[in-house]
Parts: structure tokens; C-alpha cells; sequence
């Protein structure tokens, strides 16, 4: 049956009661490949929720990569691990906000009509990492609408009760749902992995793009100083704007990225320029940097452990430009540097991220709304490196703006990205 793309802001039920089906859009495996042609609108189920689970009512959804990562089937193919076994098909998004529209068995805290956000870290409530380690450490541990089935791409999505959070009122639906993913593993890699502190010196790469635009206002909330690695005098602006003491345009030390196979004589210039950009990283923080905020991988780690000062921090959740990192390991061991491993964040760090929001301290940076129209172009965009910022996805919001209850900042409107 086709989907009346007019009629998903509507629903047919009031909080308490589902629908038997929903429009969703579904990635299958059969048809991996560009988002553009494996993203398809369906009429699907509306799960039902298990115990101390929450099926949530999808206002706007927000977008990351790891869903163009989901249709391509690479690195590896989602259907094969997490719950899609099961399910045998995929519905992405991994941010959202919604209202609570109905909970299962032992869910106390929330009730139907809520507002919340959802932040993407599940695991077993029976794991014993849960209780005294950290949900991260559970062998359980997946990222929901990712490698879980039922994300935030459709009109109701199912999650557990420990993953909501309350929706801070001073921002629309689509603010709301924008920020999680990025910010709370920001946070986790600053506050909790890296224990920043006040008068801290913190290089972040990718200072505009999503985990960057965070990590800046995160290290201005801390009272540590920061310079952000950008690509052009607009996006310097920006990160300038969210509190950087400085910004350095990658493109005037190119030669210093990793591409890896060097010659001995390339490696020679590419390990001069590393230099010339860590006496500019420097110049403007006045010493090097405490703390290293990694998320682009094969390209730069040499120049990070290198740039790092002694018994510093390079901190890493990501590898966009590869995963097989090399680097000279001299700089590690002899300046007894560390590197720390990250992955977003367990519902306390959510919770406490969630509240920097909540009181203004860290705002949204969002680029374009579109309509629940937009989600495979969306990722197209991402997968072909045409956005310029966070995309957010209208699902039961018919229009921006709405969902907005108190007075506040709100989110930051800008055309940047990484």
C-alpha cells in the first residue's frame, strides 16, 4: 500500500493507543546501496512494547552518517548483527524527539503524553556491567537505530525507558532532535574520558562539523581554551563564535594529512609540515594542547600524538578518513602521551549533557529541516558530502518551529559542516 505522505503528522489514536501500522522508511537487504535507492517508504507494524520498554510518537528525527553507513551495508551489513536477524529489515535514526505514546510492563517514570528526546545507547537490563561498571562495557551494548530495527525514521519508534530524556521546552521539535547522537559522545569524550578541566588547552579537529561544534562550546563550559581545525574563513567564524580562542584552515597544511604508503621522502615533508602546524596549534593556545579531540582517524592521528604535549590526551570515537592508524609511536611511549578510545555515552552522561542544554549552556547547531519526504535524500546528501550541517526530518511536527514551550537561546542556525 502507498504511503500518504500528507498524513504522517496525523495520527489515528490518542497517548495510550496504537495504531496497527505506521509509514516508515525501510532499508532492506536486497536492496543495499546508495541511500537514494535503498531507503524506501513502507506501511509497517507498530511494535508493541515489551517490558520496560517505551513506544515513542516521532515529532522530527535527526540524521547521522551511520545510517548512510546502514544502506550502503558496509563496513558491515547491519541485517547481521543487533535485532535485525529478527525483524529482517531496517528502520534507521538514531535521534528523536516525540511524545511517549504508550510504556510496557514496570515503566514508572514515564507516561503517555511526555515530551522527551531520546538519546541511542541500549543494553540488557540483566547485564552486571549495567549495575556498578557501565552500560558501555555490556556485551549487550548497540546503538539504537543503528543496529537496533525500529529508529526514529518513521511515525512511532520503540526504545527503552532508560534511553528518554525530558525535552528541554525552550527548543522546536526539530532542535530537539538534532543534537544527540554527536553532542553526548562530545561529552563523554571531554568530561568523563578526558576529565577536562579549567585553564585545559584542547585542539579539536572538525571544530564545525557535528561532534566539533559541541566539543568547542563544551570546552568553553569548562573554562578550558580551544582552537578548531575548520576548512574555510566562514566555518572559522562559527567555531569562533561557539567560544575558540582561535581556528587554523586545514587546507594551508594539507601536506600534513596521512594518506598512508608514504615514500621516505614524502613521509619526511609530510612529518615538516605536522610540525609547522603544531607551532601554530601553539601560537595560538599558547603551549600545546592538553587534550586532542580525534574523530577523523588515518589522515591525522600522526599529526595528533605528535602535537599532544607530553602526558597529554588524544581521545578518539571515529575514523572518517580510515580506521588503520599509523603514526610514530616514539611520541607516544618517550612523551608518555595517552590514547583514550570513546563511545557516545551511558544515560547518566546523557542526562547531565542533556541539562547543559536545558539551562543554555550548549546550544543545538542545526543547518536544514526537511519533511518526512526528505530522509533518502538526506543521507544522499551526507553519502555525497553535499550538506553543510546537521539535517533534521520532520515526522509528526508538520512544520518548524513548533514544539517550543518556554524561552530560551535555542539552536544556532548556521550553514557549516565538516
Amino acid at each position: 500500500m502507498a504511503v500518504d505522505l500528507s498524513q504522517v503528522s496525523k495520527v489515528s489514536t490518542e497517548p495510550g493507543e496504537l495504531p496497527d501500522t505506521m509509514a516508515a522508511w525501510v532499508i532492506r537487504e536486497e536492496r543495499l546501496g546508495e541511500p537514494k535507492d535503498a531507503f524506501r517508504l513502507e506501511e509497517m507494524e507498530v511494535p508493541e512494547p515489551a517490558a520496560f520498554e517505551v513506544i515513542v510518537r516521532v515529532m522530527a528525527a535527526g540524521v547521522n552518517y551511520n545510517n548512510v553507513w546502514a544502506a550502503l551495508g558496509e563496513p558491515v551489513s547491519v541485517m547481521r548483527y543487533g535485532d535485525h536477524p529478527e525483524f529482517g529489515h531496517h528502520i534507521g535514526g538514531s535521534d528523536a524527539s516525540g511524545v511517549v505514546w504508550k510504556v510496557g510492563e514496570g515503566v514508572t517514570r514515564w507516561k503517555p503524553g511526555d515530551e522527551v528526546v531520546i538519546h541511542c545507547n541500549q543494553a540488557s537490563y540483566e547485564d552486571v556491567e549495567v549495575h556498578g561498571l557501565d552500560p558501555m562495557a555490556a556485551p549487550s551494548q548497540r546503538i539504537w537505530g543503528y543496529e537496533t530495527t525500529w529508529g526514529s525514521f518513521a511515525q512511532f519508534t520503540k526504545v527503552q525507558a532508560q534511553q528518554l530524556l525530558p525535552k528541554p521546552q525552550a527548543l522546536t521539535w526539530e532542535e530537539a532532535a538534532s543534537y544527540g547522537l554527536v553532542y553526548f559522545t562530545a561529552y563523554r569524550m571531554l568530561i568523563n574520558r578526558c576529565n577536562i578541566q579549567a585553564g585545559d588547552k584542547v585542539l579539536v579537529w572538525g571544530a564545525a562539523g557535528g561532534l566539533g561544534v559541541f566539543a568547542t562550546q563544551l570546552c568553553r563550559a569548562a573554562g578550558a581554551t580551544s582552537v578548531g581545525v575548520v576548512s574555510s574563513a566562514e566555518k572559522g567564524e562559527l567555531v569562533t563564535q561557539l567560544g575558540a580562542a582561535g581556528w587554523i584552515d586545514r587546507n594551508d597544511f594539507a601536506g600534513m594529512m596521512r594518506k598512508g604508503g608514504e615514500s621516505p621522502e614524502e613521509e619526511k615533508a609530510r612529518f615538516g609540515e605536522s610540525r609547522r602546524f603544531s607551532k601554530r596549534v601553539k601560537e595560538i593556545l599558547g603551549g600545546a594542547p592538553d587534550i586532542v579531540f580525534e574523530h577523523v582517524g588515518a589522515a591525522t592521528f600522526p599529526t595528533s600524538v605528535f602535537t599532544v604535549k607530553p602526558f597529554g590526551k588524544v581521545v578518539i570515537c571515529a575514523g572518517t578518513t580510515g580506521f588503520n592508524l599509523d603514526f610514530d609511536v616514539r611520541y607516544l611511549w618517550m612523551k608518555q602521551k595517552e590514547i583514550l578510545g570513546s563511545h557516545f555515552a551511558n544515560a547518566y552522561e546523557c542526562m547531565k549533557a542533556n541539562e547543559l542544554i536545558e539551562s543554555g549552556v550548549i546550544q543545538p547547531v542545526l543547518w536544514r529541516t526537511l519533511g518526512f519526504e526528505g530522509v533518502a535524500e538526506a543521507h544522499q546528501l551526507m553519502r555525497d558530502n553535499q550538506h553543510l550541517g546537521k539535517i533534521a526530518i520532520l515526522v509528526g511536527a508538520d512544520a518548524p518551529g513548533q514544539g517550543k514551550t518556554a524561552d530560551g537561546p535555542g539552536a544556532i542556525y548556521a550553514e557549516v559542516g565538516n
